[in-house]
């Protein structure tokens, strides 16, 4: 199956329309989260598309957002789509070297 981002425009739709009802206090109006899904969906999808054999998912995230996709039984892999709190897929900030 051929994946692209319109494969999961439902997921997104769902997950805007949650984020512009529930959502509040994230870093990014609804506009920017719409952009950011999309770019997060196709980092997920070359990253499921490029998954080592023995791996089942593609994932991809920022500070407010995960987008995850899941090798399932049928031709069309799962889509999950988090708001964070915290992610653990998310890599460490680079801590400053302290002058002593």
């Amino acid at each position: 199956m051929d994946l692209t981002v319109e494969t999961f425009d439902r997921e997104i739709d769902q997950a805007l329309k949650v984020f512009e009802k529930y959502v509040v206090c994230l870093d990014k109006p609804p506009e920017e989260c719409a952009a950011s899904l999309k770019s997060l969906m196709e980092k997920a999808i070359q990253a499921y598309a490029t998954r080592a054999p023995h791996l089942r998912h593609g994932i991809a995230a920022d500070r407010q957002l995960t987008v995850i996709i899941s090798q399932a039984d049928t031709p069309r892999p799962l889509c999950g789509i988090y708001f964070n709190l915290h992610s653990p897929y998310r890599k460490p900030a680079a801590r400053a070297k302290s002058e002593d």
